[in-house]
């Protein structure tokens, strides 16, 4: 069973900060790493496909191949315990069959329901354009990025996520074949050696839009929120 740092969602949330600069004496396990990644992964994807891959970089050569892709952010991959390379699979939908059998033999799923999904979201995967699983598996990955930071200070440690990189070439440095797999994010992990800076956000007035419906007349209209509520 997992044992964690802390299991207080605001500390989690609230508190996550990026820290560019960790203890580099620490080394993650790559069983604590293979179970944040499968807390992770439990994030949601379009019709369950989970086109997220995981690339783990951790050692010295692996970081000195990394080093002249990642631009500014050498402090990240020189101190981390490991540099995590996220991509998205075009063709996730090759393992649709295989996590849909799944969930029909855990019991999850009815036979009937498995097979009428198959038939239905293999086609459409294979009938989309490569822009639009682009859009889709970006996406997907991102919300795993998102869930394996918070995962990962629940089991002590801060992350950095990299958007800032030579993305044309990542997938083709660490052997993956580049016009499969699309690099999404690069997270840094490790034990913060500091705190990372406080930040401000745009309040939620500013960046939100409700609609509302005006009953006499039948209009619909859609309004900034700071306007008052009609109807």
């Amino acid at each position: 069973m997992t044992t964690y740092t802390t299991n207080d969602f605001s500390e989690i949330v609230f508190g996550r900060k990026s820290v560019r600069v960790y203890d580099e004496t620490h080394k993650i396990s790559h069983e604590e790493m293979l179970t944040m990644i499968q807390e992770a992964t439990t994030a949601p994807s379009s019709v369950n496909m989970q086109p997220w891959r995981f690339v783990v970089v951790e050692s010295e050569a692996g970081k000195e191949k990394l080093k002249p892709l990642i631009r500014f952010n050498t402090r990240q991959n020189e101190t981390s315990s490991a540099m995590l390379l996220i991509f998205g699979d075009l063709n996730c939908h090759e393992r649709g069959e295989e996590i849909y059998n799944q969930a029909y033999a855990s019991g999850k799923m009815p036979k009937e329901v498995r097979d009428q999904q198959l038939a239905a979201i293999i086609p459409h995967y294979e009938s989309l354009s490569r822009e639009q699983m682009n859009d889709i598996v970006k996406i997907d990955a991102s919300l795993a990025a998102m869930q394996f930071m918070l995962v990962a200070r629940a089991h002590g440690y801060e992350t950095n996520p990299i958007g800032g990189f030579e993305a044309e070439k990542l997938a083709e440095t660490f052997g993956l074949d580049q016009e499969r797999y699309v690099p999404v994010m690069i997270l840094s992990v490790g034990k913060g050696m500091e705190t990372g800076y406080e930040s401000v956000r745009l309040a939620p007035e500013k960046i939100t839009t409700f609609e509302y419906a005006i009953k006499n007349d039948g209009v619909r209209l859609h309004q900034p929120t700071i306007l008052k509520k009609v109807g």
